[in-house]
């Protein structure tokens, strides 16, 4: 594989960032998602010639995952040294990130664990609020996503753990999300997760009604 950075190289990053693994073999990197669309981006943005499998959880109701599974020494090596590792759902810290890219990477993150919402507040007339989320396991990784999207636009967001305090959330309400956004989704031909900018576009557009 060819490494050089492109903003298809970094959105693959954080794709592999959220839902990746990296084997102890020191060879293998595991892809898993349950859209069958971000499979087929990751492949796209590495180049890989790999099928996509699948797998289910194990559950009764039996979801179905749709896996990319290669192995690559050199690519193995150069994802440990911008700071992944195996078993790195907690562990996980900084990422060593092209400042030209880091949006790429955010989407990445966004489409693999991230989340946006939307919802009319029924406190105030015509509020119509929302927010974008990342979500980690790793609270030093959430620090840091936070730390870093707060030296490009100067917007704090904020961190709250789930319930169990196994994840962390780190959220941007309306005001900060249409600063963030974006630079996100900074034209209309970047890769992304098509039903979540949808999703996102469908409130901006009900948003601007407003104004």
């Amino acid at each position: 594989m060819k490494i050089k950075w492109s903003p298809e190289f970094a959105y693959a990053i954080g794709l592999i960032v959220t839902d990746g693994n990296l084997s102890p073999d020191g060879r293998h990197i595991i892809f898993t998602s349950k859209d069958l669309e971000l499979a087929v981006h990751f492949k796209k943005c590495l180049n890989l010639q790999n099928i996509i499998g699948k797998k289910s959880n194990g559950s009764q109701k039996e979801k179905k995952y749709f896996v990319v599974q290669f192995g690559d020494v050199n690519f193995y090596k150069f994802l440990v040294i911008i700071g992944l590792m195996p078993n790195k759902t907690k562990i996980i810290g900084s990422i060593k990130i092209p400042k030209k890219y880091f949006f790429d990477f955010l989407r990445g993150n966004l489409d693999g664990d991230g989340s946006f919402y939307s919802y009319w507040d029924p406190r105030w007339k015509s509020s119509f609020m929302f927010y974008t989320t990342f979500v980690s396991a790793s609270k030093n990784y959430i620090d840091w996503l936070r730390e870093s999207i707060k030296r490009f636009l100067k917007i704090k967001g904020h961190i709250t753990p789930d319930g169990r305090g196994s994840t962390y959330q780190l959220k941007y309400a309306k005001s900060e999300s249409l600063k963030l956004l974006p630079k996100i989704y900074y034209d209309n031909i970047v890769i992304c997760l098509s039903r979540k900018r949808l999703k996102i576009e469908k409130a901006l557009k009900m948003e601007s009604k407003k104004l």
